[in-house]
């Protein structure tokens, strides 16, 4: 599906991969983030034949995207996922914890801590750069307009704001107080905070609104195949964070529907070589080695800080920044 025909962004909406739900012998239901809809249409049709040709079973695989927390969100209160692939692994932990759906140690399940791609955050601007945009810096200086989601309902908007933390505090040495003021100044220029990624990218992409959306790399790649570097251009800063989308199944939706095994090999289909192939070509940075070195000229080389390192891990992270009342609810109540 082009960039260009995206659909319902922030919504659960739910789009069969297969030509006929009815004619399937099992059907998985892939509750994933926002900017997965590329990927995981493309990744569907190739599992869905995987499948058949294996097991001689017809498999049909429905998707909803939204925003990541909107999703887990959405998962505690009762869409019956039999497999989620959000944006982050304090999403997936806060359905274990508050549905007990998924076990506490989902992570140890799958290879890479359940992370079969990963990911960064880049900055994407209008051709020609107008504004002269080159690093986090240029986000706080006046008459820039920003375009980030919403930290409290999209996980991608959760990197976004963790990576400029990150520059800020390093070129701060340390400062918290200076890091919190320089995201207090990021967050003045951000006027529109959608629910999800995608959102915010359509009105930056297709609406004309911003003169700089803080991006997905995968989005900001899908954005010049579709539109052309004659209108967009990316921009490397020099720090970004290293984004780690998890995957696992729902266990306890999955043996409710018996499609344990199946989602088990879906998840696992995305470690394979295809698979690999599949998310590279879509702009996820793949994990198997052997994939990597082919896309090599595909990914630019980027300063990666983590989520460990520079915040001591997510339950942290989102503890300090992210819950009601944390550092983001400070920063932006006072805009």
């Amino acid at each position: 599906m082009k960039f260009n025909l995206w659909l319902s962004a922030g919504l659960l909406t739910f789009i069969l991969a297969s030509s006929g739900q009815a004619l399937a012998d099992q059907t998985l239901l892939n509750v994933s983030y926002d900017p997965t809809r590329e990927l995981y249409q493309e990744f569907n049709r190739a599992f869905i034949r995987y499948w058949q040709e294996k097991t001689g079973e017809k498999v049909s695989v429905r998707q909803s995207h939204g925003g990541s927390g909107k999703q887990a969100r959405a998962v505690i209160d009762g869409v019956p996922a039999d497999v989620v692939t959000l944006a982050l692994a304090y999403d997936i932990d806060a359905i274990s914890k508050q549905s007990g759906l998924v076990p506490p140690e989902w992570q140890d399940r799958l290879p890479n801590n359940s992370s079969p791609y990963v990911s960064t955050i880049v900055l994407l601007v209008r051709k020609d750069n107008p504004k002269g945009i080159s690093d986090w810096d240029d986000l706080i200086k006046p008459g820039i307009t920003v375009m980030t989601p919403n930290p409290k309902t999209s996980g991608g908007a959760r990197w976004n704001y963790l990576a400029a933390w990150s520059f800020a505090l390093k070129k701060y040495n340390g400062d918290e107080a200076k890091t919190r003021d320089f995201l207090s100044r990021l967050y003045k220029n951000a006027p529109i905070l959608d629910s999800g990624a995608r959102g915010s990218a359509i009105n930056f992409i297709r609406h004309g609104m911003g003169d700089v959306l803080i991006s997905w790399e995968n989005e900001a790649f899908l954005a010049l195949k579709e539109y052309g570097p004659e209108q967009f251009e990316i921009i490397i800063p020099s720090i970004s964070i290293l984004a780690e989308p998890p995957v696992t199944i729902v266990t306890k939706n999955a043996d409710k529907h018996g499609t344990h095994t199946i989602a088990q090999a879906y998840l696992e289909y995305l470690y394979s070589k295809e698979g690999q192939d599949i998310a590279a070509r879509n702009f996820y940075r793949p994990s198997d080695p052997d994939i990597a070195r082919k896309y090599t000229h595909q990914f630019p080389e980027i300063n990666l800080l983590t989520v460990d390192e520079v915040f001591g891990g997510w339950q942290k992270a989102q503890s300090i920044h992210f819950s009601d009342g944390g550092l983001f609810d400070k920063i932006y109540v006072n805009q």
